[in-house]
């Protein structure tokens, strides 16, 4: 979907998703001491606000004003200070060496695309850095429930890995479940996750 399709899906009054963060990010960025983060992809600006008002100095990223827009209006609710910036992640080049944290999460571009924007989240990392990676795993398409249908636009924790230098270490790469509630009861999502850190 383009910047101009998100516009319409982010259009109405109501948050697509839940105000609160990710439960995968919360957990993973819980233990970490405060500093300056980047959020790929933040859409709506939950994840950016959640790390925003636990101290962190966070820029957050999107391709979509209107989503933006909505997240600066989040924010000044929550009274989170985050730096928006309007970018094609395509295009997007964060600057090097900055972050203390740099989270993707639910990003699902075609396959080249997406080992840009992973090759450019990693040269962002700041020694002692942690990347996160978080996405719906192609697996979930015949196991899981929701998400894209589109394997093309999906990858695995292993290919994840594979696209990242080496000079990170990789932490934790796995399929996880996500409890999904639907009209016809609890289900799971299968999703992907990564963790991986520049070493100090």
């Amino acid at each position: 979907m383009d910047s101009a399709g998100w516009d319409r899906r982010y259009a109405g009054s109501e948050l697509i998703w839940t105000a609160e963060a990710n439960r995968f990010l919360a957990a993973e960025a819980e233990g970490l001491p405060a500093g300056r983060a980047l959020d790929v992809a933040c859409g709506e600006g939950r994840n950016a606000i959640w790390l925003a008002q636990r101290g962190w100095q966070v820029t957050g990223v999107d391709f979509s004003p209107v989503g933006l827009e909505k997240a600066a209006r989040l924010a000044e609710q929550r009274g989170a200070a985050v730096q928006w910036v309007l970018a094609d992640l395509v295009d997007y080049v964060p600057p090097p060496a900055a972050f203390d944290f740099v989270a993707i999460l639910y990003l699902h571009i075609d396959g080249a695309a997406m080992r840009g924007v992973l090759r450019r989240a990693a040269a962002a990392l700041a020694p002692g850095g942690t990347l996160l990676v978080v996405g719906h795993d192609p697996a979930n398409i015949r196991e899981g429930y929701g998400g894209p249908q589109n394997p093309a636009i999906l990858m695995t924790p292993d290919e994840i890995a594979e696209t990242l230098p080496d000079d990170l270490d990789i932490e934790r790469a796995e399929r996880v479940r996500r409890p999904v509630a639907s009209a016809g009861g609890d289900v799971q999502a299968i999703d992907a996750l990564l963790r991986a850190a520049r070493p100090s």
